[in-house]
């Protein structure tokens, strides 16, 4: 199983301007891409392929900023240690094994 340690948390927006901006957190296996996610190729990949691309920079889990707003207000994760908190909601959602 992928260890906390070979993870890291990246938090990037994408918007034409501030105002307009989504924010999005994702868990980058790091083992695999080392540097974490290109956002320049991100923002040019073909939007039928963005899943792929994400997949090849090592993205784990991708979450925008809402849904990360209801996961706290849930209690599933907690904004205290949000890079340890998604990577156990990663686990125990099977999504690391």
């Amino acid at each position: 199983m992928l260890k906390k340690d070979d993870t890291k948390l990246e938090i990037f927006g994408f918007g034409d301007d501030d105002s307009d901006e989504d924010t999005f957190y994702c868990l980058v296996n790091t083992t695999k891409s080392p540097d974490g996610i290109d956002l320049e190729k991100l923002s040019n990949a073909d939007p039928r392929k963005f899943d792929e691309v994400l997949n090849e920079m090592g993205c784990i889990l991708l979450l925008r900023g809402d849904e990360v707003e209801e996961l706290i207000s849930r209690g599933d994760i907690t904004d205290t240690n949000l890079h340890k908190s998604l990577y156990d909601l990663a686990v125990e959602q099977e999504i690391i094994q």
